[in-house]
C-alpha cells in the first residue's frame, strides 16, 4: 500500500526548516547504508547525533502523531526517529531494500520497519530528477511531492532515488512499525476505516456503522502483532 499524506507540514513550517538544513554540518550517506547499499548511494545526510537533526526530528514525530490519515494507515506501534538527506549534483540512490530492523540510537530498543516513509522538504520545480521509485508488483511508482507532503509505503519495497541533476533535494525519512505487520491486511484496514469515516459523515444514524466498527476492532485485535 503507498499512501500519499499531504500537507504534513505547512509552507511556513517548510521554510523554516529548509533554511535550518541549507546551513547544516552536512556528511557523505554512505556512512548509514548496509553492505549492499553502499555501492548504490551518493547523497549527504544530518549524522545520527547532530543536535538538528533530532530537534528537527522530534518535531516530525510530534507531527505524525497529530495527523489521522497517517495513523489511520500506518497503525504505528513504534517510530525511528526521522533522518535527513541531502542530493545534488547527480546524487542519487540506486535499487536497495532497507534494513528489515533498527536499533534505536541512545537506546535499548528496535524497530522493525514495516513501512517506510519519506517527508519532501524541496519543492518538484526546484530540481530535476530526484523521483522515488517504488516497485510493487503492479510496475514502479515514481513519486515527487510538493514540500511539506509525505509518502508511505511498505519497507518491503525496492525502491530507488534517480539522480538529481540541477538543484537540490532535500527531505527526510524514517520507518515505522505497524501494530499490524503484513501490509494487505493494513491495507484491509485502512480501506475498512475509511468506509467507516464516510458513512459516518454523511449517514450518522446508520445502524451499520457500529457493526462494521466492531468487525475493525475485532479484526485489529486478531492480527496486532502486540
Amino acid at each position: 500500500m503507498v499512501i500519499e499524506i499531504p500537507e504534513l507540514l505547512g509552507k511556513a513550517e517548510v521554510q523554516a526548516i529548509r533554511a535550518q538544513l541549507e546551513a547544516a554540518d552536512w556528511h557523505d550517506g554512505r556512512g548509514t547504508a548496509g553492505h549492499r547499499a553502499i555501492s548504490v548511494k551518493t547523497n549527504l545526510q544530518l549524522r545520527l547525533d547532530d543536535p538538528l537533526a533530532q530537534e528537527l526530528g522530534a518535531r516530525l514525530v510530534q507531527r505524525l502523531g497529530q495527523t489521522p490519515l497517517f495513523i489511520a494507515s500506518a497503525l504505528p506501534a513504534k517510530i525511528m526517529p526521522p533522518r535527513f538527506n541531502r542530493y545534488e549534483d547527480k546524487g542519487a540512490y540506486g535499487n536497495h531494500v532497507d534494513n528489515a530492523i533498527f536499533a534505536v540510537p541512545g537506546a535499548q530498543s528496535h524497530v522493525r520497519t514495516d513501512l517506510s516513509a519519506t517527508i519532501f522538504l524541496s519543492d518538484p520545480d526546484e530540481y530535476d530528477g530526484g523521483e522515488l521509485v517504488i516497485d510493487d508488483l503492479f510496475g514502479g511508482h515514481r513519486v515527487k511531492l510538493p514540500a511539506g507532503h509525505m509518502i508511505l509505503y511498505p519497507g518491503s519495497s525496492l525502491h530507488r532515488v534517480t539522480p538529481v541533476t540541477r538543484g537540490t533535494r532535500f527531505a527526510a525519512f524514517t520507518w515505522i512499525q505497524s501494530f499490524v505487520a503484513q501490509d494487505q491486511q493494513r491495507r484491509l484496514l485502512f480501506d475498512l476505516d475509511s468506509a467507516i469515516q464516510d458513512l459516518t459523515a454523511d449517514h450518522p444514524d446508520h445502524g451499520g456503522i457500529d457493526t462494521l466498527t466492531n468487525v475493525y476492532h475485532n479484526l485489529l485485535r486478531q492480527w496486532s502483532t502486540t
